[in-house]
């Protein structure tokens, strides 16, 4: 369902993707669900989002730059009630049947049994995040394989709907920028990357890529996003993307 928001509150698709809508990070009513540490969202479905926009929704900081799960969850949400579909069924037709990424899905259950297991920051096992309304937050299981189709696409310039998503949107910085989604790095290298990185309870994964040179590099880690060193994984993409460089 299409839910009418708090006060009519105006909240833009281009906000919700680059983090400037004033959203929290998570909606103020996740921790009054059964709330498994290990699986944060499992419990966390349509009517506690609902009953979030609709009773509870507070702004704050609107056209700041602040990363929200709660603001990409709702965009995902919105989009696929927009085309009267479900998450899983919107990724296939618009990203994974597109772009010959044919192991990659929303449903835990379709990839189980070929998952790496997931690490916690003690280096134990810990399961998978299930996300069900806020898919859109981090819901995607995907191989190397799938995301180096992705980012090969990325290269090919008749392609004015990938094009799009890599625009710059908002500056947050001197040196970052963000388009729709991407983040736009303009301090590693003498000319912008694209990047984003994901992370939740036993995994992280970065994905990088350069329009000029036309590289990739996409890791894929068991290393929990609450490792202290997490940010490694980000920094080893980086240096493998710098070795990549042509010599001056």
């Amino acid at each position: 369902m299409i839910t009418p928001i708090k006060n009519n509150t105006p909240i833009s698709f281009i906000s919700l993707s680059n983090h400037t809508s004033g959203l929290p990070g998570i909606p103020s009513n996740l921790k009054l669900t059964k709330v498994d540490p290990d699986n944060p969202y499992k419990n966390y479905h349509e009517k506690e989002l609902v009953d979030y926009l609709t009773d509870s929704l507070e702004l704050s900081n609107k056209g700041k730059y602040a990363y929200s799960n709660l603001a990409v969850g709702l965009l995902g949400y919105t989009l696929s009630e927009i085309d009267n579909t479900t998450y899983e069924s919107l990724l296939h037709e618009k990203i994974f049947s597109k772009y010959n990424m044919k192991k990659s899905t929303s449903v835990f259950g379709n990839v189980k049994d070929d998952l790496v297991v997931g690490l916690n920051t003690a280096g134990k096992e810990t399961p998978n995040w299930e996300f069900t309304v806020l898919a859109g937050a981090g819901g995607i299981l995907s191989n190397v394989e799938d995301l180096s189709n992705f980012a090969i696409a990325q290269f090919d310039s008749s392609n004015k709907v990938l094009e799009l998503t890599r625009k710059k949107t908002f500056e947050i910085n001197d040196d970052l920028e963000i388009g729709l989604g991407w983040h736009i790095l303009k301090s590693q290298s003498d000319h912008p990357w694209h990047s984003h990185m994901g992370g939740t309870g036993g995994y992280t994964s970065s994905i990088i890529i350069d329009e000029i040179t036309k590289n990739g590099i996409i890791v894929l880690s068991n290393v929990s996003a609450y490792n202290p060193n997490v940010v490694n994984v980000e920094k080893m993409g980086f240096e493998l993307m710098k070795s990549l460089l042509p010599s001056e």
